[in-house]
């Protein structure tokens, strides 16, 4: 049995941009705590969280890592996770296991995209939020950084702590009602957190304005009340690097962040009658279990590993519980701990905790694992992850490894949310999508490293759809007579745009219009499998099609000859006739992109934009002369934006792209895409 209980954990998600400094602030954590000997440095690739061979290639972390320590009666977990625009996804992949979410924040960086975006989705999920302001030893940019952030997340940003001695030490502005800081008398700062604290409780309010002063026990309660509020963002101030701060942040987590118990819990859903419900877990280990899989990682030594957080109930050695709506339960031999890659088994991961399990199959990322007794269909409420929109066409060179890629793409689909692959019927293209060149070069390193694949790879055609604009009739007759029995069948169709209707099946509104017996009714699926051919290959362009409605109103068949496969060409061709006169056009996919830049540069990039046909939809000036700049833009141009930006920027300009819309291509470019196809001929 471990030696705490659920009152004693803390989980914190430590997040915020590349190279602020998290990786480093962990490893002195745990070098503070004793779990390790000596404090690594990610220069030296030496260092706990990045212990995977790309993260230490890299310099910077690729992948979340969990770790954990014991400080002052409490066990601390801590995820470390990476910062680049390019593994958000990883990091918000990890929100659901915490009760704090802390963003670290480099003082002379100042507010970065990735740390308004980790903000802004930790606030709308009312998860408690708290900054580290990291590298104070950057005095002369300290000042100039925490009014950055007040700035960017309002007044209930307060100092905890502040620094002192020219950034080599920290005084606790909290408990603390005078002294002098860096950043001026402490006495100010004292009052302003004393006052944001109070405000959540009027009674000590009362006290507080009667005497002028409350004691750090009184404090307490009201405190987390004001973290789970949203009415209190603690900021405290730290050089990881030299190990100032350490100790003072490992006393906050342990004892002002939430427990398990006092935090506000994530909601679950499950349907009941059709009608969707929530349910929240209550962190009693005594309760039926409810454990949410937050991370599937896969290592050539150890298998495939499933890190979990216990919502409710507890996970323990020859347990049984269900994945999602599986009927059979699952064994669990065993359940560990995790120490960056090290492993270490535990009897029982009680309610709040955090751990992992290996080699069962059945659980993958975003798995509830529950007992009986709990709604079979439950599922956490899904979490904003960004859609990949960047991609590249991949194949192998090697004769005959399709079946090892395959496998190998599985397995890193399964251990990243935003890794896509896309079988693109009409081109033909087998399509790796992520959230950046970044992203998608360290998945093709893993391939090679860990999969012994070599790949080829090239930019993917654009994913253009087809559809029609106007009512037209279709019409073919089929027959061929080869000695024999021959093939015939005619057909005549309708075609036009949906129009919303109803009972479409893959944006096809197949109708039967005959009447008579023109056509016996079991030749009727042959012709629906015609168009759908063509609406799966393109009828103009070989993309596939949308939004269509096709009405069969009249044929011919004879009663020796006609045959399934004789309707199926008909219909095709019928279908394909039928588009050709009804105005067909080409839809475009166009992306959301909001691209954070200085402020000088809006000029520029709005012209970047306005030469791909993109429209900007407005611009907000942030802190610290940045700006955010909003725009719709067709994905055909900015297919390689990564590369473009960081040009023209000289690299500081960053950007999130996300799928918007599609909208008819441009006439010359429509034109150009048209002549370019080159369909096959049918053998009938």
């Amino acid at each position: 049995m471990p030696g705490y209980t659920t009152a004693d954990i803390r989980n914190i998600a430590v997040t915020g941009p590349a190279a602020a400094g998290k990786t480093t602030l962990i490893e002195q954590m745990l070098f503070n705590a004793g779990v390790i000997g000596r404090a690594g440095r990610v220069q030296d690739r030496n260092t706990v969280c990045d212990f995977d061979d790309l993260s230490r290639e890299f310099g910077h972390s690729l992948d979340s890592a969990l770790v954990h320590f014991d400080h002052d009666g409490r066990h601390v977990n801590v995820i470390d996770t990476p910062g680049s625009p390019d593994f958000i996804g990883k990091a918000i992949s990890v929100l659901p296991a915490v009760e704090t979410v802390c963003v670290v924040i480099d003082a002379a960086a100042g507010v970065d995209p990735v740390a308004r975006r980790i903000m802004k989705i930790a606030a709308e999920r009312n998860l408690p939020r708290m900054i580290v302001i990291n590298k104070i030893d950057h005095i002369e940019h300290v000042a100039r950084t925490l009014a950055e952030v007040q700035d960017a997340f309002g007044a209930v940003c307060q100092p905890l702590n502040l620094p002192a001695g020219n950034g080599t030490a920290v005084i606790d502005c909290f408990a603390n009602a005078t002294g002098d800081s860096d950043l001026g008398d402490v006495a100010g700062f004292h009052s302003a957190i004393i006052d944001q604290v109070v405000e959540v409780d009027e009674d000590l309010m009362a006290i507080y304005l009667e005497e002028g002063e409350v004691t750090p026990g009184q404090l307490h309660d009201p405190f987390e009340k004001a973290l789970r509020e949203a009415h209190l963002v603690p900021i405290c101030f730290t050089c990881a690097r030299d190990n100032v701060g350490i100790r003072k942040l490992k006393d906050i987590f342990a004892h002002l962040c939430p427990s398990p118990l006092e935090g506000n819990p994530r909601s679950f859903e499950y349907s009941d009658g059709g009608e969707v419900k929530r349910l929240r877990g209550v962190p009693d280990s005594k309760k039926p279990l409810i454990a949410h899989v937050f991370k599937v990682s896969h290592d050539p030594f150890v298998g495939k590993m499933a890190v979990f957080k216990v919502h409710q109930g507890h996970v323990g050695h020859d347990f049984q519980p269900r994945v999602g709506d599986a009927r059979k339960g699952i064994r669990i031999g065993h359940v560990f701990k995790l120490q960056g890659k090290q492993h270490s088994e535990t009897d029982q991961i009680v309610a709040g905790d955090i751990g992992a399990v290996a080699k069962i199959d059945e659980i993958n990322f975003n798995s509830v694992i529950h007992s009986d007794g709990v709604a079979d269909d439950l599922h956490i409420r899904p979490w904003p992850l960004p859609r990949p929109m960047y991609g590249l066409a991949i194949e192998v060179t090697a004769t005959g490894a399709e079946g090892k890629l395959h496998d190998a793409l599985a397995k890193i689909v399964a251990e990243d949310p935003t890794v896509e692959i896309e079988r693109v019927q009409s081109t033909g293209e087998t399509v790796l999508r992520g959230l950046g060149d970044l992203h998608l070069r360290a998945k093709l390193r893993l391939l090679k490293d860990r999969y012994g694949l070599d790949i080829r790879t090239r930019p993917p055609r654009v994913p253009y759809k087809e559809t029609i604009t106007a009512l037209a009739e279709g019409h073919h007759r089929h027959k061929k007579q080869t000695g024999g029995a021959g093939q015939f069948g005619e057909v005549y169709m309708r075609v036009s745009p949906l129009n919303g209707e109803d009972g479409a099946v893959d944006g096809l509104l197949f109708v039967d219009d005959t009447f008579g017996g023109s056509i016996p009714r079991n030749f009727l699926p042959a012709i629906e499998k015609g168009v759908r051919q063509v609406m799966q290959g393109g009828a103009v362009a070989g993309y596939p099609m949308q939004d269509i409605k096709v009405s069969v109103y009249d044929g011919k068949y004879h009663a020796v000859d006609s045959k399934e496969i004789a309707f199926t060409t008909a219909g095709r061709k019928a279908f394909i006739d039928g588009v050709k006169k009804a105005r067909p056009v080409l839809l475009e996919p166009f992306v959301k992109l909001e691209v954070t830049i200085a402020s000088s540069m809006i000029g520029d990039i709005s012209s970047d934009l306005s030469g791909k046909r993109g429209r900007i939809l407005g611009t907000d000036t942030l802190p610290g002369g940045m700006a955010t700049m909003h725009a719709e833009v067709p994905l055909s141009e900015v297919m390689n934006y990564a590369s473009q930006l960081k040009s023209m920027t000289a690299g500081v300009g960053t950007y999130v792209m996300e799928y918007s819309h599609d909208e008819p291509t441009p006439p010359d470019i429509q034109a150009k895409v048209i002549a370019a196809f080159k369909p096959k001929d049918d053998d009938d």
